[in-house]
């Protein structure tokens, strides 16, 4: 067998196109006359009927899904009406669903896994990615404060890398990304999930992970009058409530079976109480030796002047973290989802398809939390590991803050499509199809998140201690001398608390995304030609408002007189209250040790009460940031007692992209040494051109605020509109070959270049600014217009051992040369030379920005085991997915922040189930190691750059079952990580925690009906 290494050194170069496919394009046309010989193993699903609901032809689109699918007979001849032929093995459900996934698999002209739904209105899983981690190559990432699979990475690619289709197309999404949410797409009806991982030219080549084609029922997939309804109520161990999913899906099909129609809908809600301990960040940056614990300097300043004293100057290279808390988060997560279908099917020549999707999905969230600032010039006694991290600290004066937020976020999306299939003849097939889909971040009026924070500091701050123990998936930091002036006995006295800041801030995103698709299908005993163009224009809008913008979260900033302030209000109401969470094992299985409590109260009551006080300027109100005389940079002069939000003239963008694609494809079959050969050759060309607007400032006064500290205020100049075009163009060409050395033995070599655009919200023409400051962590973002694609030669050489029915063996080596990378460095500078009014010196900002960069290489194998145990009724699954790259992180080269491949990690997933006699049980295992997930921190303001994010290793056990009580009627359960799994993450070193989430087990029972 040719090795690896010697079909890449024949299939790619590294800076053109592959120069290894003319060759084997000539070897494509071998014999295109010949017979081929129609060698179907056992299992395999009949030539003459369609694997997927997404067909080519408007005869097989016609015809019955559950024909089309269903496993065939071990001699694949048609049994006469009414009878069973010998040998033909009849199995249903999960085992059906099984063999269908396995009958994909082995036909697919590329590399394909499917997922297929066991009967109508009864998918695997609740949740689309959850489904997909089973496949081999794909593993998830999960919401945090939920604890929802949420996207998923494919042979270590994630996020934008993946494409996700609904029926072919694309979906729009105003989250700025490529990317969709998996949480937001109800599963319950869902008929199939492909996972194209070598491309479809004639689908999309945009997707350098892969292509997920979510596939939803139509009426003559189940031709006559169908109901499935299901109910279920789900209970997450710590939200202590049940709360319900319903769904129902009507279809029908009349007028001699030549219309049809069908509608679903699904409500779903999941409340999870998700218990966090973070570190808002790690920033690099200097410590002066007077800083370091046993120092016996007189004093201690210090400073980056070279002319200083020697211990302090600021030349030992650290870590230290920006900001320290816990917070309980309580999310209700509710979903709508909406479908129709109408087909008209008036013969076997013609299939029109009109379709409607919609979904909305609301997120609300209220946190109760509490957060201390360090900054690292005011850090003591300092010890620092071999690595330089900041373990064991003092720091005197730190103020501690008690925070409340309302966090809500709305994502709707709404898809209309017409898709036209039409026999010509019997060689000849047309299809066109178009497309209108919508999507909104949080529309109408609605308030992203309104955030309160109160505490003290000034005269009460304490000297804190910090200190690490363990690594941060094992333990969070402890903090100790905490409580106003160290009384910790004290350390939520209502009496001491004063106002300090709040905050409105709200992301309004629209992606408007038409689409049209036409292509015609020729098809000859060995031969199917297909040539056809694609068009798509993406429009998308963002802009952001909050009260950093008018700089009215400072309005009653200080914490009030306890604390030795003259502005901010203290005491508050006491009405305001209204209990505390204990953060006693706050972490089960973690060790670390935090405050007593957090506590709970409104900030819409909060900012209710401030606003209450009236208007600052029409009487004195005490405790009000009056700004000082001839201060421009305070921004308060406007402020009349209301919060309300102002649009960030910085965060404006319009983003307009063009996409023509013309591609030609050609499947072939053929024989070499009497073994069937399928070769399919395709070519696509894709040109884009972009627009983008943005609105530029410029800063031009930095003040201090007299009411804390540590917070700045700038003004700017006034906004003017920035406008940038580009444009490119690429040839993306694949190879498929399989060859069926046995009926059971086949082999696979594919070759192709995709490519995977930039999100849109990077694409801004200008770098943006932000009010709300803090001393010692100035930063601001850029985008860069001129972004281009990441390109990728791929490889993939596989092997697929099919010995009996319902089971195989795989294994599949891939390799991607990927180029172009978009990196996303962090660098030091000024703007407008404007002054820092703590340093007397031009400010220096730390801005976050994206360019092409440099190339990597990525190379791993994937291994699959399915196996069914005959007619027992037990079987399993099995996948794991090894990684690794040319280019991987070493987080003891400082400054590297600029480059490394993310997203890499091995895998594995193992499923055992028992399906037989309506009783069904299943158990998942889901492994994924550590991995880094990308650059940049919440809080990123350091000296070397955009620090990583690292995902801790991940381990989860999900167990469902369900039982047919009747032919019709079934009920079923589903418990969620039982094992209690966490997520966390670090920074640059595996102690630098920066988030561990404990979102428990989720419980669910639940009825289907369905006839």
């Amino acid at each position: 067998m040719v090795s690896r290494t010697s079909f890449v050194g024949a299939f790619v170069s590294r800076r053109g196109l592959m120069t290894g496919v003319s060759p084997l394009m000539a070897l494509a046309m071998i014999a295109p006359g010949a017979a081929f010989a129609q060698t179907t193993a056992p299992g395999a699903v009949r030539p003459d009927t369609p694997a997927q609901a997404n067909t080519t032809t408007a005869q097989e689109a016609g015809t019955p899904q559950d024909q089309a699918t269903a496993p065939s007979a071990q001699n694949n001849a048609p049994s006469p009406a009414g009878e069973v032929s010998e040998g033909e093995i009849i199995v249903t459900g999960l085992r059906s669903s099984l063999q269908r996934n396995l009958d994909i698999k082995r036909t697919a002209t590329g590399v394909v896994d499917a997922i297929s739904a066991e009967d109508i209105g009864k998918f695997p899983d609740s949740n689309v990615a959850a489904s997909l981690q089973r496949l081999p190559g794909v593993s998830i990432q999960r919401s945090g404060a939920r604890g929802e699979p949420t996207g998923i990475t494919v042979r270590g690619f994630g996020g934008d890398f993946n494409t996700t289709l609904y029926d072919g197309r694309r979906i729009s999404t105003a989250t700025g990304g490529r990317q969709i949410d998996f949480s937001t797409v109800g599963s319950d009806f869902i008929g199939q999930l492909s996972v194209l991982k070598t491309p479809d030219v004639t689908l999309a080549s945009s997707s350098i992970g892969a292509t997920v084609d979510i596939q939803f029922p139509k009426p003559f997939d189940h031709p006559g009058f169908r109901v499935a309804t299901s109910a279920s109520g789900s209970l997450q161990d710590r939200a202590g409530h049940v709360v319900p999913t319903l769904g129902a899906l009507v279809s029908d099909t009349f007028a001699n079976d030549t219309v049809g129609i069908l509608s679903s809908f699904i409500y779903t809600r999941r409340d999870t109480d998700t218990n966090r301990v973070y570190v808002s960040g790690w920033p690099g940056g200097n410590f002066a030796p007077c800083q370091l614990a046993g120092s016996t300097a007189a004093t201690c300043a210090p400073t980056d002047d070279a002319s200083a004293a020697a211990s302090n100057r600021r030349t030992l290279t650290g870590w230290f973290p920006q900001q320290y808390g816990a917070e309980q988060q309580q999310t209700k997560d509710e979903r709508v989802d909406g479908r129709i279908a109408l087909q008209w099917h008036p013969n076997n020549d013609l299939m029109v398809t009109l379709d409607n999707n919609f979904s909305r999905q609301t997120i609300s969230t209220d946190v109760y939390g509490f957060g201390v600032w360090f900054s690292q010039p005011d850090l003591r006694n300092v010890t620092q590991d071999a690595n330089g991290t900041a373990v064991s600290f003092t720091q005197a004066g730190s103020p501690t803050d008690f925070t409340a937020a309302m966090n809500k976020q709305i994502l709707q999306t709404n898809q209309t499509g017409l898709n036209v299939k039409w026999d010509v003849n019997e060689k000849l097939t047309v299809e066109a199809d178009g497309a209108y889909a919508k999507s909104w971040l949080n529309p109408g009026n609605t308030i992203g998140s309104s955030n309160g924070d109160i505490g003290y500091g000034g005269a009460l701050g304490t000297n804190l201690g910090f200190n690490v123990t363990a690594n941060s998936n094992k333990a969070f930091p402890t903090i100790s001398n905490f409580g106003p002036a160290g009384n910790g006995a004290a350390w939520a006295d209502p009496s001491l608390i004063g106002s300090h800041v709040t905050v409105l801030q709200t992301q309004k995103n629209t992606d408007e995304l038409k689409q049209f698709r036409g292509v015609a299908t020729w098809k000859e005993e060995n031969l199917v030609l297909k040539a056809g163009g694609q068009y798509t224009d993406d429009t998308f809008n963002l802009l952001n408002r909050s009260t950093f913008t008018n700089n009215f979260w400072q309005a009653y900033a200080g914490y009030g007189a306890p604390s030795g302030r003259t502005t901010g209000i203290s005491p508050l109401p006491a009405g305001l209250y209204q209990g505390s969470i204990s953060l006693n094992n706050f972490i089960s299985g973690f060790s670390g040790s935090l405050p007593p409590s957090v506590l709970v109260y409104s900030p819409a009551a909060y900012q209710a009460y401030l606003s209450g006080l009236g208007n600052p300027y029409a009487q004195n109100i005490p405790g009000f940031n009056y700004p000082a005389p001839g201060d421009a940079g305070n921004g308060l002069n406007g402020f009349t007692g209301r919060f309300v939000e102002q649009v960030d003239p910085g965060s404006i963008l319009r983003v307009n992209e063009k996409t023509w694609s013309l591609f030609f494809s050609a499947a072939i079959e053929a024989q070499v040494a009497n073994m069937p050969l399928h070769i399919a050759i395709g070519m696509r060309n894709e040109n884009t051109r972009l627009n983008s607007v943005g609105q530029g400032r410029q800063p031009t006064v930095i003040t201090t605020s007299t009411a804390d500290p540590s917070l700045l205020s700038i003004a700017f100049t006034d906004t003017q509109p920035v406008a940038s075009s580009s444009s490119y163009s690429y040839l993306l060409p694949s190879l498929d070959l399989r060859l069926e050395v046995t009926d059971k033995l086949q082999l696979r070599f594919d070759a192709s270049r995709t490519l995977t655009r930039p999100g849109l919200s990077l694409l801004n023409p200008v770098v943006g600014i932000g009010n709300g400051q803090r001393v010692g962590a100035l930063s601001g973002s850029g985008g860069n217009p001129n972004l281009k694609p990441y390109l990728a030669d791929n490889f993939d050489v596989a092997a697929e051992w099919y010995y009996q029915r319902n089971s195989y063996l795989a294994v599949d080596f891939f390799l991607k040369n990927v180029s172009n990378f978009i990196v996303g460095g962090v660098t030091n500078q000024t703007v407008n030379n404007v002054i820092d009014p703590t340093t007397g010196r031009p400010a220096v900002f730390a801005i976050s920005a994206q360019v092409n960069g440099p190339d990597a290489t990525v190379r791993g194998v994937e291994l699959a085991w399915q196996q069914v145990f005959g007619d027992s009724g037990f079987g399993f699954q099995a996948n794991a997915t090894f990684v690794n790259t040319n280019k991987p992180y070493d987080p003891k080269i400082v400054g590297q922040s600029g480059f490394a491949v993310t997203g890499l990690a091995n895998s594995a997933n193992f499923v055992g189930f028992y399906d037989k006699n309506g009783f069904q049980f299943r158990t998942a295992l889901n492994w994924r190691d550590e991995y880094l997930s990308g650059f940049g921190q919440n809080q990123n303001t350091g000296s070397y750059g955009a620090e990583p994010t690292f995902v801790n290793q991940s381990f989860q056990v999900d167990l469902t079952s369900s039982y047919d009580v009747t032919k019709n009627f079934s009920i079923f359960a589903e418990a969620l990580n039982i094992n209690k799994n966490k997520q966390s993450t670090h920074g640059r070193f595996k102690n630098q925690l920066l988030d561990v989430f404990d979102y428990g087990r989720r419980f669910t029972l639940g009825a289907r009906y369905r006839f």
